[in-house]
């Protein structure tokens, strides 16, 4: 009876032990841990940047090869199936549960600091300058992030829902592995996308907490101190472990249809309020320039000059959303049952991406008109704090502290739903793919989460989270290239 019981908690008791020791280890060396995990992540860097780069363009134009070849009338799921959720609301859990906390840590401290600080052959603080910061900010946040979620995400909705198997990355496997994906190998696969889940949720986590604290000690003067950011992750897990035990019907989708509405809001209040017409001239001049470039954006690492800034830029973001994909991917997967796979990838690309780049170019391109034409300070304080940026940036508008308020709890709900969403998830991961998650699962892996956050805080803040994103995300960009191939033998299998 015991050894079933290992066998069938294998990836479980297998992940969680990994973690709990990491945990561990963080609390009792938290030096030692920063300086490892640094040393690690600095090898990757300088040793597979160009694969993080390669790996992330093949992926965009695979899904768009798919959704445009004969395959893209395949529905996921039976012939016969109806979509689950009606349109609005799938598409606002794609977007909470695929970006959320970071349009508003990045929204407006991003194009900032590239104006500040490009790389070496860009003048800083110049007119070139912001239209290079522009022009990046949409690249990182466009379409890429995208296509490498839906890489994940269209493979486990086609094994799970079209052909049968547990909802699970494993069972993309079935056709090289068969059987052997309920072996080892399988349950290897598995114990990567939960280890890669666990802490690219917790960089993001912890982004929020910090985030969330700048703002409160802009507006109340509260204290600095890192135990406050530890609070206010401590809060956050209270409010979406109950979210995540609720589960997605009475949890995520309400909670994320309502941020949806008040992000929406807070954006037209940034239009309304700010310089209207600059704004729409940065929007369609950066997406002209990001248009015309992407190959070359997708492709260029600058190792002539600014190496070290497409590393610590391009290739951290890359790396952040490989290491959210297995969560992002098996997420939307669960939601996206009866849709067709052209349906799918064209939705999943477009919508969010078009509401995330007229984000950055409402926060960022009036962020930049602040610096350009009115003197203010706001790059020099995205430089020296980029959680602080957005509060400095809403100072410059009329009601500045209800506008603060409102980021403050768009923020804590954005929170919620990508931490809830990752629990469900590893909850699934850990239970054979099934959907009735055990609440005890739940409460680990949410404890998990904001446990992994506060480590990563304490060891390094800023720094040890992008680093933990970039090593955790390493071994499944490899799994990511092998689903791919998976996928199209899944695929050719089809009659179509």
């Amino acid at each position: 009876m015991l050894r079933e019981y290992l066998r069938r908690e294998a990836v479980f008791l297998l992940s969680a032990g990994i973690i709990l020791l990491f945990i561990g280890f963080g609390i009792a060396r938290p030096n030692l841990l920063d300086s490892a995990s640094s040393a690690v992540h600095a090898a990757i860097l300088d040793n597979f940047s160009w694969l993080y780069l390669i790996s992330a363009f093949f992926f965009l134009v695979f899904v768009l090869a798919l959704a445009f070849s004969r395959y893209g009338t395949i529905k996921l799921g039976r012939d016969t199936d109806k979509p689950q959720y009606g349109f609005f609301g799938w598409v606002a859990m794609l977007f909470a549960t695929g970006m959320g906390i970071g349009l508003l840590f990045w929204g407006v401290s991003e194009p900032l600091v590239h104006f500040l600080q490009p790389p070496p052959f860009i003048e800083a603080a110049s007119p070139d300058a912001a239209a290079f910061a522009m022009r990046y900010a949409f690249f990182h946040w466009g379409i890429h992030p995208w296509a490498i979620y839906s890489i994940v995400g269209l493979a486990v909705a086609y094994f799970s829902f079209r052909r049968g198997m547990p909802g699970l990355i494993s069972s993309c496997f079935y056709p090289i592995l068969g059987e052997g994906i309920y072996g080892p190998a399988g349950k290897m696969v598995d114990v990567l996308a939960v280890f890669a889940t666990v802490f690219g949720t917790a960089t993001s986590l912890g982004f929020g907490a910090l985030q969330i604290h700048s703002g409160l000690t802009h507006l109340y003067g509260i204290s600095s101190a890192i135990s406050v950011t530890i609070g206010i992750v401590v809060i956050a897990t209270a409010l979406f472990m109950a979210s995540a035990i609720l589960g997605v019907e009475k949890g995520v989708q309400v909670l994320s249809k309502f941020n949806i509405v008040l992000a929406v809001a807070l954006l037209l209040a940034i239009l309304t309020l700010g310089p209207a017409p600059y704004i729409l001239n940065v929007f369609t001049s950066a997406l002209g320039g990001y248009v015309n470039n992407i190959i070359d954006l997708s492709l260029q690492s600058y190792p002539f000059a600014g190496f070290e800034w497409s590393r610590d830029w391009t290739v951290f973001y890359w790396a952040w959303w490989i290491s959210w994909s297995p969560f992002v991917g098996l997420f939307i997967a669960r939601i996206s049952r009866g849709r067709t796979i052209r349906e799918f990838v064209l939705t999943v690309l477009t919508i969010p991406t078009l509401f995330t780049l007229v984000w950055f170019a409402i926060f960022g391109g009036s962020a930049l008109h602040l610096e350009l034409d009115r003197g203010a300070n706001l790059a020099a304080v995205a430089g020296e704090d980029v959680s602080l940026a957005l509060f400095a940036f809403l100072e410059y508008y009329p009601f500045a502290g209800l506008l603060s308020i409102a980021a403050i709890f768009i923020l804590l709900v954005f929170f919620v739903t990508s931490a809830d969403s990752a629990t469900v998830v590893l909850g699934s991961l850990t239970s054979g793919g099934g959907l009735a998650v055990p609440v005890y699962k739940k409460v680990v892996w949410g404890l998990s989460l904001s446990t992994v956050a506060i480590v990563l805080l304490i060891t390094g803040g800023l720094s040890s989270l992008q680093a933990m994103a970039i090593l955790s995300a390493f071994p499944f960009m490899l799994v990511m290239i092998a689903l791919c191939y998976t996928l199209a033998i899944g695929l050719s299998q089809e009659n179509v």
